[in-house]
């Protein structure tokens, strides 16, 4: 399974019992806000944003002409970052999620299970949904503050298989938090032997999630992607920009590495 099974798990977890009651209440559709994290910390962290994924959660409810449909779009926004893998190179193999959801409320109750859930039960469900995910252990429980509130962040180490080898890695997940009329979590993964510098990145990513997220942010990151490359820093980028045709060599074998980076689909995206 893909990233989209991860949604689909929860943003639609309990969905079926509780659609009929949503749907009297005249609530058959429910949609978040996407939310990611702020440029300057991006910028400082090394992440790209890379996709900000729709994904609704239909339900039928009833029978014949008393049918309707419930649906629940969920947004999810990925962010990745290329990290030495050892014998596998130079791989996108770092990355950080954002998922909003709506809170589904009424009456003063909220129906959205998500509010609730702990991480041990959000990280269960990651593991649910990744065949290639295995040996989940709890190893840090701490606070953390996002979006000015304080909630609960854990880092469990796991057993994973990345494009057929396998790996230890660490997975980062933070309880739900408010986020205007939605609910947030945040996802971090990355190979444990990058921990001593990926766990202080990904928790100034939790620090740093901002709601005020334009749709187009992704398109701008994939943009300097494709002028700079995953496998090359700033100053490689600008040497190739600057290279004319008398460099064919040189820059056929930068355009080589950006075509691999840009076919990998991220550490988790590999985990099918």
């Amino acid at each position: 399974m893909n990233r989209r099974a991860v949604l689909g798990g929860l943003g639609g977890l309990g969905l079926t019992a509780l659609a009929g009651c949503l749907g009297s209440l005249g609530m058959d559709v429910h949609e978040s806000s996407p939310a990611g994290v702020d440029a300057s910390v991006r910028s400082e962290t090394g992440y790209d944003q890379t996709e900000i994924e729709t994904v609704t959660v239909e339900e039928d409810v009833g029978v014949g002409a008393a049918s309707e449909t419930i649906a629940v779009t969920n947004y999810l926004t990925e962010h990745e970052k290329a990290v030495d893998m050892g014998p596998l190179g130079r791989q996108r193999g770092a990355v950080f999620m954002v998922l909003t959801t709506p809170q589904i409320g009424a009456a003063g109750r909220n129906f959205n299970p998500v509010e609730e859930m702990d991480a041990e039960e959000l990280v269960a469900l990651v593991e649910d949904n990744y065949d290639d995910i295995s040996n989940i252990t709890n190893e840090e429980t701490a606070e953390i503050t996002i979006l000015e509130q304080t909630t609960t962040r854990s880092r469990f180490s796991a057993d994973a298989t990345f494009d057929g080898h396998s790996l230890e890695v660490d997975l980062h997940v933070s309880e739900a938090v408010e986020a205007g009329d939605d609910l947030l979590v945040t996802i971090g993964v990355y190979p444990q032997q990058v921990r001593s510098m990926e766990q202080s990145n990904i928790l100034e990513l939790m620090e740093g999630v901002a709601t005020d997220l334009e749709l187009d942010d992704a398109d701008e990151d994939d943009e300097d992607n494709e002028t700079d490359g995953d496998n090359a820093d700033e100053t490689d980028g600008d040497d190739a920009d600057e290279d004319d045709e008398t460099d064919d060599d040189d820059s056929s074998d930068d355009d080589s590495d950006e075509t691999n980076d840009s076919d990998d689909d991220g550490l988790l995206g590999t985990l099918e």
